[in-house]
């Protein structure tokens, strides 16, 4: 009983602490609440997000506004066609020491962070991109015969420029699948935008206070993972995700038609993780097939292939992925206010 409560004690605080979040960002973010929630819920479950747009949408200034607010280290990277992977990860350096003897030292890279923001990294040929690979996989680098530790917790935050534009290199699938989210940075409305310039052209610049550091990010983190996913959750997600292979029984007939390959195991892992940090932003202590719907496009969205004749047709991911989870039938589930 005493656990209960301190449970709906975290979550009560948690609740509060994520309506204090979005306060200090609105003072320099206007708009962008569903990029902004999706993102945290990355975070508050330690995986990555990848944010697609046009350049001009204040995605590198929402990764570093959230950096500010959460009291970590945060580090940028711009990837262009010259960068090098040890321009990220780090490299040895030739050293003379007092006594005369040479040997190397690993001097770390930017990589060795608590945020790092890998901007528009779809601008570096793949070369240069699998060297995050391992880093977000494992949280460590591997150099020569050592391998180093990263800081945690431990986040990339990269963002991605269409790629249909010039000069940009598309990101293979393994690399795609280690995101949590695919986030779609779209454009304002038309009051957002009124309201921007009027903020961003009159020479003052809001501040934001610090409300967690990463001692506190890892303790949310691990409470969030006691969020309740019941096992008919569980089966709902299993149920979404097997419905997106088009080899499966139970995919339906759009998706045979329309779909080259579905998502893996690791989908699922992030349907309900994500849901797990909406249920708790949203102060409750289960997650609901509501939960899941929410996060279902920007975890999906990467892990589908759409053939030629779905594009033939006008159907974009995002279309394929909604009428999929329209098409599978919601569990029964007591609803928690």
């Amino acid at each position: 009983m005493a656990e209960k409560r301190d449970f709906d004690d975290f979550l009560e605080k948690f609740h509060k602490h994520r309506q204090l979040m979005m306060e200090e960002l609105h003072k320099v973010i206007i708009g962008q609440d569903d990029v902004i929630e999706q993102i945290m819920a990355a975070i508050f479950t330690g995986g990555h997000c990848l944010l697609v747009g046009v350049p001009g949408l204040a995605k590198t200034l929402v990764v570093s506004t959230i950096a500010k607010i959460l009291d970590v280290e945060f580090k940028r990277v711009q990837f262009t066609p010259d960068l090098m992977p040890s321009d990220i990860t780090g490299t040895n350096v030739l050293e003379e020491s007092e006594a005369g003897r040479r040997e190397f030292r690993f001097v770390q890279g930017p990589v060795f962070t608590n945020i790092l923001l890998a901007d528009e990294i779809n601008r570096t040929p793949p070369k240069t991109q699998a060297a995050l690979l391992q880093a977000m996989q494992e949280h460590e680098v591997t150099n020569g015969q050592m391998t180093y530790d990263l800081p945690d917790p431990f986040f990339v935050i990269a963002t991605q420029n269409p790629i249909e534009q010039e000069g940009t290199y598309p990101l293979p699938e393994a690399q795609l699948d280690r995101f949590m989210f695919n986030v779609k940075v779209d454009y304002p409305s038309q009051d957002e935008e009124e309201r921007i310039l009027e903020a961003t052209t009159g020479g003052e610049r809001a501040e934001v206070r610090k409300i967690l550091s990463a001692k506190s990010i890892l303790y949310l983190q691990k409470q969030i993972n006691a969020i309740e996913a019941s096992p008919l959750m569980i089966s709902y997600v299993t149920r979404i995700v097997r419905a997106t292979r088009p080899g499966d029984g139970s995919a339906p007939a759009f998706v045979k038609d329309l779909i080259d390959w579905g998502a893996g195991p690791r989908a699922g892992q992030y349907l309900i993780m994500g849901a797990k940090a909406m249920a708790a932003m949203d102060g409750r202590p289960a997650i609901s097939p509501a939960d899941i719907r929410k996060v279902a496009i920007p975890v999906l969205r990467h892990r589908i292939s759409a053939n030629f004749q779905a594009q033939a047709e006008g159907y974009s991911t995002d279309d394929l992925v909604t009428r999929l989870v329209k098409e599978i039938p919601e569990p029964n589930v007591p609803k928690y206010e």
